[in-house]
């Protein structure tokens, strides 16, 4: 499977640190000690998942080897949908006229992503599908409660596309080695660590320190377990992009694996915990610094709770 063209859409308005003095007590400092988040973007009002898809497909476009209207898979991958019925997945094809597509949704917390990865790669092999166009998405914004003390100065909102195909099309592909998901809502707090809902409080974390311990396990096991997997070792990894949901579960990992830190990559200090988009999009600002044979390893943990990773050679 290969990565074809990536786009993202992020929003300009940037939400610094002192905001949040007043609504929840919360030091500048204090947060980005904790978090390592200095600002986080925040969408406009009219904007939302599907509108930020849409925005990143463009951007995309100009990369895209093939024309979109060949794209035959399209997969909504977000937690925080503008519509449930309407998604992004048939916005896009709606709106680029993509006919005979099939368009899904597909929700795993901050896994959404490499989920969403993992059903393209199985309607490839099933010969369901040949190109598909995953749009990974959240406007946590819309949901979250700025005053919570515990995760109310956590989010940021953005989107990503990704084009895939199940073939190569140029030499300038990247080739998606392997990808692994879990669900593991039976561990830890499982599905009372994370919550979003909508009628409810909105989106809230209230079993943080138990998110933190599991994202540090589970992040960098899944991670040498395909590098084990796949021939390699850690020395051979070029960069490491983790879910940005906490700096300090970046440098833990960093720690743990031994790596030097100009090895990850990271956009949280300004962008904030992005959600399920985190990943990609972080892959997707970096897309053309990568050279030919560099190998990136992604790996997201998630509420619920879950995990996956993906194994990627330029």
């Amino acid at each position: 499977m290969f990565i074809n063209a990536t786009g993202y859409y992020i929003p300009e308005e940037r939400i610094d640190n002192q905001h949040f003095l007043e609504l929840n007590g919360l030091t500048s400092e204090w947060i980005e000690q904790r978090t390592g988040i200095r600002t986080r973007s925040k969408a406009k009002p009219e904007e939302n998942i599907n509108t930020m898809g849409l925005e990143a497909v463009r951007h995309a476009l100009p990369r895209l080897p093939y024309d979109i209207t060949e794209v035959d898979l399209i997969v909504s991958a977000s937690y925080s949908p503008y519509d449930t019925v309407g998604t992004s997945a048939h916005v896009t094809q709606w709106e680029f006229n993509i006919q005979g597509a099939r368009a899904l949704y597909l929700s795993s917390a901050c896994s959404s992503f490499l989920n969403a990865l993992e059903v393209v790669e199985g309607y490839f092999a099933m010969d369901k599908a040949t190109k598909a166009l995953i749009l990974s998405a959240d406007k946590n914004s819309a949901y979250s409660n700025e005053s919570d003390p515990k995760a109310g100065h956590l989010w940021g909102d953005a989107a990503a596309a990704f084009f895939l195909s199940k073939e190569r099309v140029t030499e300038q592909d990247a080739c998606i080695l392997e990808i692994v998901t879990q669900g593991l809502g039976h561990i830890g707090k499982g599905p009372d660590s994370v919550q979003l809902r909508p009628r409810h409080g909105g989106i809230g974390m209230p079993e943080g320190k138990d998110v933190f311990i599991q994202a540090c396990t589970y992040m960098p096991q899944n991670a040498k377990f395909l590098l084990e997997r796949n021939g390699f070792t850690l020395n051979d990894l070029t960069y490491f992009i983790g879910h940005q949901a906490n700096m300090r579960i970046i440098n833990n990992i960093a720690k743990q694996l031994g790596l030097p830190d100009e090895r990850f990559l990271h956009n949280i200090e300004e962008l904030g915990n992005t959600g399920s988009v985190s990943s990609a999009l972080v892959y997707t600002q970096n897309a053309d610094n990568f050279k030919k044979g560099d190998l990136i390893c992604i790996t997201v943990f998630g509420g619920g709770y879950s995990a996956g990773a993906c194994l990627i050679q330029k």
